[in-house]
């Protein structure tokens, strides 16, 4: 007897095949039917009536932060409520292991600042109950989840346990230390971590402001680390990288000579981050001509890629907004949010904030990047990209929506526009910002980074920078807005579905899912395509220490389920726990 039976519904199968209409039979965690002419016969626990409904593979989200939230919730949240089954963590080189014991709040502090996740959360939250990596492998794994969940070994938190104080001064890596970190890599593999992960990007700071430890590995480092994958049969790179721009694009072909380093050295694909950032609008055209010509070569270069603008949510209760750096507003930010609203709304403290200007915010003792002071000069040019962020979220909008647009239809600046819209009712007015992938007021070179063969639907930082995005809701904004909603240029269903699926699995080496096919585990996802929308993000108060993040969660997934079994029922989390870390080569 089957334990499932989801019957007539329209099944996209993850291979970027055409949806066809089936009966899908689950039994024991494995498809075991597929029955295109209709199963009715077959006898079942519980049958689904699934006409008018998608049946797509559990997504796998390539990118998330969930290192230090796997502690303590088992449910991977918001992950869970936008179709993702498979999640992997340990990017950017930052995490929580290895670890050595009494250096805990070094880590702390450097996923503070570069994830943007409250210290005090991560200090209430992590167990620490580990110093090996292998050892956070086990200690995540005895803990129950929703989902299945890999990890990637952390280029700085390795670096730290081998250098201590030297990694954290960013001094060399002698031969003896890479020899160090080759084996501790090379233990973690073969306990089964997918891979390893670095960053080299000037907008990561510690939460003291310090530059992260690895950032400015050399070429032996990398290469001693990606020879430690040699022989081995799984596990993936993963890099992020800004490729020095700040210090001049000059810059750009040694930093990426590196990139080939680490690759050509491990033998294993290598994926990197891919945005048109500003300033360096054409420099994503520069990296897709380098990763062309790797891959002619032979170099598995991957092309991590976001389904819309990087940016941020700006408010007054957020991480980020205009004003956090002036004088006046410095003098109300520990008012409670409707008294801080409040105070704004005085008009002798409104003439006198806008008289002032933005003290520095970036430097030693603050995680606050750089390219916020760059950006907090240019206020009145950059409010042509800021918007407001309306219940029905709009990823997309206009210029015309934009604050610079709305300020010359009043006649005012637009800091004094802004200043409006987060000083209005409780406070609680949202600004949504694309500071990347928005430099001509459009997705469509999104749409053309989509389209390229080798990008792998990723960057979502599920987990992380809770008080600035959610963009955990990517899988589902890819379906809504490419397509079904977007005016032009919208994707096929099922190119949709494989880029958060099939490909992602078969980057990853995970030959069990993915897709929907016989055999192959029940990672699956019921969507109505009808009521399938993105919804609001949310500022909440639910993490440890009383920590707040921005929680956002689709709408339209009926049926989540993780081998055959159902974690989350039209938006509520159920009971299930069948997640398991995922062990790779095993």
């Amino acid at each position: 007897m089957l334990d499932w039976l989801i019957e007539g519904a329209t099944v996209v199968d993850g291979s970027g095949a055409a949806p066809y209409t089936a009966d899908v039979g689950v039994q024991d965690g494995r498809i075991v039917a597929i029955d295109r002419a209709g199963g009715a016969g077959r006898a079942a626990r519980q049958r689904i009536a699934a006409h008018g409904t998608w049946l797509t593979p559990g997504f796998v989200d390539i990118h998330t932060h969930y290192d230090g939230q796997a502690s303590w919730d088992p449910t991977f949240s918001p992950s869970i409520h936008h179709g993702v089954t498979t999640v992997v963590m340990g990017n950017c080189g930052v995490g929580f292991a290895p670890n050595v014991r009494g250096r805990e709040a070094e880590l702390i502090a450097l996923m503070e600042g570069v994830e943007d996740i409250p210290g005090a959360a991560l200090a209430e939250g992590v167990a620490f109950n580990w110093e090996s990596f292998p050892q956070y492998m086990d200690a995540l794994d005895a803990i129950p989840h929703s989902l299945d969940f890999l990890v990637q070994v952390p280029h700085d938190p390795l670096r730290m346990a081998v250098m201590g104080d030297r990694a954290l001064a960013q001094q060399p890596a002698t031969a003896a230390d890479i020899a160090r970190m080759q084996q501790q890599l090379r233990e973690a593999l073969q306990a089964g971590a997918a891979g390893f992960s670095t960053g080299r990007t000037d907008n990561h700071r510690t939460a003291r402001g310090h530059e992260t430890p690895a950032s400015e590995a050399g070429a032996a480092e990398l290469a001693g680390l990606g020879a430690a994958f040699q022989g081995l049969r799984h596990g993936v790179l993963q890099m992020v990288s800004d490729f020095d721009l700040l210090r001049g694009p000059e810059r750009f072909d040694a930093e990426f000579d590196l990139v080939e380093t680490l690759a050509r050295a491990s033998g294993r694909p290598l994926s990197m981050t891919w945005l048109q950032r500003d300033p360096g609008g054409a420099q994503w055209q520069a990296i897709q001509a380098r990763v062309e010509a790797a891959v002619a070569q032979g170099l598995p270069l991957y092309l991590q890629t976001a389904a819309r603008g990087i940016g941020v949510i700006n408010g007054l209760d957020a991480s980020f907004h205009p004003f956090m750096g002036f004088p006046g507003y410095k003098e109300l930010a520990a008012l409670p949010l409707a008294a801080r609203a409040a105070a704004l709304r005085e008009p002798a403290r409104k003439a006198r904030i806008l008289a002032e200007r933005s003290e520095r915010v970036s430097g030693d003792g603050t995680p606050v990047p750089p390219i916020v002071d760059l950006l907090l000069a240019r206020i009145e040019l950059i409010a042509g990209r800021m918007f407001p962020l309306a219940e029905t979220p709009d990823y997309e909008p206009s210029v015309l929506q934009s604050f610079l647009v709305r300020a010359k239809q009043r006649g005012t600046t637009a800091l004094e526009a802004l200043y409006d819209h987060y000083a209005e009712g409780d406070g609680s007015n949202l600004v949504y910002f694309p500071i990347f992938n928005y430099n001509d007021g459009s997705l469509d070179t999104v749409r053309r980074m989509l389209e390229h063969p080798r990008a792998l639907a990723g960057l979502s930082d599920a987990g992380a920078h809770v008080g600035t995005v959610c963009d955990a809701s990517f899988s589902t904004f890819l379906l809504t807005h490419w397509v079904r909603d977007r005016a032009t240029g919208r994707l096929p269903l099922e190119q949709a579905v494989h880029l958060l699926s099939g490909r992602n699995a078969d980057y990853l080496g995970l030959a069990d899912r993915g897709r929907i096919a016989l055999g192959l585990r029940a990672d699956l996802n019921l969507i109505d395509p009808q009521r399938l929308a993105v919804g609001p993000p949310r500022l909440v108060r639910d993490l440890p220490a009383g920590g707040r993040r921005f929680l956002q969660k689709g709408e339209g997934f009926l049926h989540t389920w993780v081998a055959g079994r159902c974690v989350q029922h039209d938006g509520a989390v159920t009971a299930e726990r069948p997640g398991r870390l995922v062990r790779c080569g095993a």
